[in-house]
């Protein structure tokens, strides 16, 4: 059984954390996040700190307990310092370009694919790297993994989308039987 949701969580100086039933509000420097828990765990405040509690003996209650007090420390630390992640893309002729919030990108098929950014997240062009960041740690990884998906980097010439610091392992081509 995981102990993680026993750890309580510091509540820095200029962040606001409150409860409203189910809904956990944070809110700092870089804006306000929104959160609602489920109703087998309560948060606990104390001074400058917080706890999640859980509230029945289910089996998927541990779960929640950790995840819950993990997604709020990843909150606080989003309205704080905010997330990023950088995709870098490969290949010959592959292009992209940003304007306004409407991303376009050349990726060797018969036509552009169009991306429409969502709202709270800013991105970045610079040469052939791609910088996404927000303060919502979730909506971050989830636009950079959709983006990822639309041309994954191949394994043979190391073409396509791929994390930076990414090590991609490459497979030998076809070998002539002469």
């Amino acid at each position: 059984m995981s102990r993680i949701g026993k750890k309580p969580v510091a509540i820095p100086e200029g962040v606001s954390v409150t409860a409203d039933k189910n809904l956990i509000i944070v809110k700092g420097p870089k804006g306000e996040l929104k959160f609602e828990h489920h109703n087998d765990v309560s948060i606990k405040f104390g001074e400058n700190e917080f706890t999640v509690e859980k509230e029945s003996k289910g089996k998927h209650v541990p779960a929640i307990w950790g995840t819950t007090a993990r997604r709020i420390e990843n909150m606080i630390e989003g309205v704080v310092g905010g997330f990023k992640k950088q995709l870098e893309l490969n290949g010959v002729g592959f292009r992209m370009s940003i304007a306004g919030k409407t991303i376009t990108l050349a990726l060797g098929f018969s036509h552009p694919v169009v991306v429409e950014v969502p709202v709270g997240l800013e991105v970045v062009i610079e040469g052939n790297t791609m910088t996404v960041s927000g303060i919502d740690k979730h909506a971050v990884g989830q636009f950079a993994a959709n983006i990822r998906a639309l041309k994954p980097v191949e394994p043979y010439k190391g073409k396509g989308f791929k994390y930076v610091g990414e090590h991609v392992r490459r497979k030998e081509g076809k070998k002539s039987s002469k």
